[in-house]
């Protein structure tokens, strides 16, 4: 027991450099008002330092506890007065399924037919979100890891940057963060609040490892949050101090993924994963636009839950931006449980066509 607490203490303190980093790029941020500022001035900070050959620890336990915090957050946004139109949200849901369809399929013949590599790398390193998961599937496999972990890094990482001109050129959307005074930055829900929302991480958690939910962490604590929220038993919400560290966390969970990564022998891939990326964003800004055409519905949410991938990243944007986060996590959701269940008979189709043909 006394090994084992040392053990994260020790952790603890060799990641302190590294939110340290992250808080000073986040701070910078915030005080020249980049839109996303803890995130973005995080992700950049490390990714830097990363790119630059400087080791920074990757978040691991802190990590899981933040998903679990992201999933109670976004489960706040599911109110009594939701005025979401379920055939609208179900239209929508069925669309977003259209197009990552024809995102997956891109992403494959771009990964065959243009990067070269083998149908299982193309096939992981291609899917729309996940990553967790497509990672430990890619694992089991005979798909090339580092190629799958640095396209699904980068493609994070130009989404994440690629938000605030995107966000810019559909319109009617605030980038710019409120400043908040001291007593709101040190708020706090009273106790029985707080003991609903730690409750609803704990047993959510639990729940949604139960129910074999992909990234259980995440969603567990966003249903259960969700029906105490919903059902007008609370009406609490995280702290802002807890939202800004969050989204420390998630910045430089990105950016040190790039750590140990040397340009000139992962160059090649590296500009494969910017060019799919791009491809992938271009897509999503199109099917937004024809769904809000045919549906009405905001087209800044449509962007973010259409996004292909970071349910944690793009759900917690849309929760700090106050774009319908409820929405937005709802698609990820589904996007992500589908892809996992499909997946690998997918690849067993895909790889039959190969040593048919």
């Amino acid at each position: 027991m006394i090994g084992t607490i040392k053990g994260r203490c020790i952790a603890t303190g060799k990641l302190l450099p590294t939110l340290a980093v992250g808080a000073a790029g986040g701070g910078i941020a915030y005080a020249f008002d980049i839109p996303l500022p803890w995130l973005l001035g995080a992700l950049i900070a490390t990714t830097v330092l990363s790119l630059g050959g400087v080791r920074l620890r990757a978040p691991t336990t802190s990590r899981k506890a933040v998903l679990v915090v992201i999933g109670v957050m976004l489960g706040a946004a599911f109110t009594p007065d939701m005025t979401g139109d379920v055939a609208l949200w179900g239209t929508s849901l069925v669309l977003m399924l259209l197009a990552t369809a024809v995102m997956m399929a891109f992403s494959v013949w771009f990964g065959r037919r243009v990067a070269g590599y083998s149908m299982a790398t193309a096939m992981y390193s291609g899917v729309p979100g996940g990553v967790s998961a497509v990672t430990l599937m890619a694992a089991d496999s005979e798909a090339d890891l580092r190629v799958v972990g640095l396209t699904h890094a980068v493609r994070i990482l130009v989404l994440l940057v690629a938000i605030p001109p995107a966000l810019d050129l559909v319109g009617h959307v605030s980038l710019q963060s409120r400043r908040l005074t001291l007593d709101e930055w040190l708020a706090v829900p009273g106790f029985g609040d707080a003991l609903l929302l730690v409750g609803a991480g704990i047993i959510g958690m639990w729940l949604g490892r139960r129910l074999h939910l992909p990234n259980p962490l995440l969603f567990g604590p966003v249903l259960l949050s969700g029906a105490l929220h919903v059902s007008g038993v609370t009406e609490a919400a995280i702290p802002p101090t807890i939202v800004a560290l969050a989204q420390i966390i998630i910045g430089v969970s990105v950016g040190v993924r790039f750590g140990g990564t040397s340009l000139a022998t992962v160059g090649t891939n590296l500009m494969m994963a910017v060019l799919q990326a791009v491809a992938l964003l271009l897509i999503t800004i199109v099917a937004a636009w024809l769904v809000n055409a045919l549906t009405g519905y905001s087209t800044a949410a449509l962007l973010l839950a259409y996004m292909p991938g970071g349910a944690p990243e793009l759900s917690l944007v849309a929760l700090s931006l106050g774009i319908d986060p409820a929405f937005v996590t709802s698609h990820h959701l589904l996007r992500i449980s589908v892809l996992v269940l499909l997946l690998p008979a997918l690849l067993r189709i895909a790889m039959r066509r190969m040593h048919n043909a």
